[in-house]
């Protein structure tokens, strides 16, 4: 659907809505990520807050209402959000925070049906047909999961109530922000039909123009175009697609909740970078995030991908299999360390490099292969001990001491950034230890500043 917000079409009905067979509702946190970031800061709502990285090369993960106002969207450049919005307040996200509520509004949600689908961290259908004996109507059971949310994570919610997860979805993005409405199967027609092209699922600007070249400009224009016509404009499965949706059917069903098929993390350089120890910092880094991410959601993955996108946006990826699941930092950075450097790049400018685990498996259970020489606590036990101080004290609070940098330190020039880096990596970098001496290990922490997929 349009990024766009459009404003929610009369009712063609009289009186309350009539809920009897919207069993479908699509539950959508309120700038999920800005709202979660201001629990604990309070003295920041009501003022223009964006939430990503520092650098203007770094893009919006999320914006309060306050920051829209001026243009600003998710996905943006940095740059071009502080442009539009100099009086915007950044802030750094916090993931292991984000997961921790999400896991919490999911919780809320399965205490109302067991056929939960999330599209995202903040974002779920619901299937409520077997929950209506036991919790009352389809608008009562909305209202109740947008109060409780409110209640227990103080952030608010809106709710599209409808018999398919098209209207359902198309519904709570029109009740934005912290709103609810419920489409009769009665209505359903009357509700679409007074909507723009635009706001059709799937319609971005170039289906628009195309949708605009044929003269059709209301949802109800596609309705009354022969199907024909439209796969002729658009194609056979764009042109069939829009047609059904105009005429608002949807024949698909709330699926239960799935496993993540992978994790990662991603980061966007403030200017291309040359120096492969720079890049080894980076890889260590996005690597202790990857595995603390992993950890949180209670997995293990047995392969590591790594991306490289160069200064001319051209973009590779590399992946490694390994024996044994994991959920060890050290082990991703080793394997993504070795993936990177068997490139042989030879000085490439670099934008963008990222860390991915693939292949998950539930972490408990899981086969792991013992080594006869292996501590009986190693680095599986000190990365948990980090978890645990970073749940207690913030993400990032127990980190490599290669990440580890002087907030006081002015900014520097690329040149003496690389050359400090160069210093931090060679003193992380473990020599060969004397037999017999046990190993000290490293204490990785976990955070990030890119979604889950």
């Amino acid at each position: 659907m349009s990024r766009r917000q459009y404003a929610a079409p009369r009712r063609t009905g009289a009186g309350e809505p009539d809920d009897t067979g919207c069993t479908v509702l699509h539950v959508d946190m309120d700038a999920f990520y800005a709202s979660a970031s201001l629990i604990d800061r309070p003295d920041l709502r009501g003022k223009p807050v964006v939430i990503g990285g520092g650098g203007n090369r770094s893009v919006v993960l999320s914006a309060t209402y306050e920051a829209r106002r001026f243009g600003v969207t998710s996905a943006m450049p940095m740059g071009k959000a502080r442009r539009l919005c100099p009086q915007a307040i950044v802030i750094e996200p916090d993931f292991t925070r984000y997961s921790q509520i999400s896991d919490a509004i999911m919780a809320t949600f399965h205490a109302v049906t067991d056929i939960v689908e999330p599209l995202s961290l903040d974002e779920a259908f619901l299937d409520i047909a077997g929950a209506q004996r036991r919790l009352g109507r389809p608008a009562r059971i909305a209202q109740w999961v947008r109060d409780t949310v409110a209640d227990e994570q103080g952030i608010t919610c809106s709710v599209g109530v409808a018999s398919t997860k098209f209207v359902a979805k198309l519904a709570s993005s029109l009740a934005k922000p912290d709103g609810m409405i419920v489409v009769p199967q009665t209505e359903v027609l009357g509700f679409l039909h007074q909507l723009p092209v635009g706001a059709l699922w799937g319609v971005g600007e170039r289906t628009e123009e195309a949708l605009t070249r044929l003269g059709l400009r209301t949802v109800a224009d596609i309705a009354h175009t022969p199907v024909e016509t439209l796969r002729r404009g658009l194609g056979d499965v764009a042109g069939a697609h829009l047609h059904a949706l105009a005429w608002g059917r949807d024949e698909r069903t709330v699926v239960r909740e799935t496993r993540e098929k992978s994790i990662g993390s991603d980061e966007t350089f403030s200017h291309d970078i040359d120096d492969p120890v720079v890049i080894h910092r980076e890889l260590l880094r996005l690597s202790d995030r990857t595995a603390a991410r992993v950890r949180a959601a209670g997995m293990m993955g047995r392969t590591v991908t790594i991306k490289v996108r160069f200064a001319d946006f051209t973009t590779i990826t590399r992946s490694r299999t390994l024996r044994d699941p994991t959920d060890v930092s050290r082990d991703i950075y080793a394997t993504a360390r070795s993936l990177f450097d068997a490139l042989g790049l030879q000085r490439a400018r670099i934008r963008l490099v990222g860390v991915r685990m693939e292949g998950l498996v539930e972490g408990e259970g899981a086969a792991i292969q013992a080594t006869l020489d292996e501590p009986e606590h190693g680095w599986r036990d000190a990365d948990k001990a980090v978890d645990r101080a970073s749940a207690r004290f913030g993400a990032g609070a127990v980190r490599p001491a290669a990440l580890v940098r002087d907030r006081s330190d002015a900014p520097r020039s690329p040149a003496a950034a690389a050359a400090q880096a160069r210093a931090d990596v060679s003193r992380a970098v473990r020599k060969p230890r004397p037999a017999g001496r046990p190993e000290r290990p490293p204490h990785p922490a976990g955070g990030g500043d890119d979604l889950p997929t």
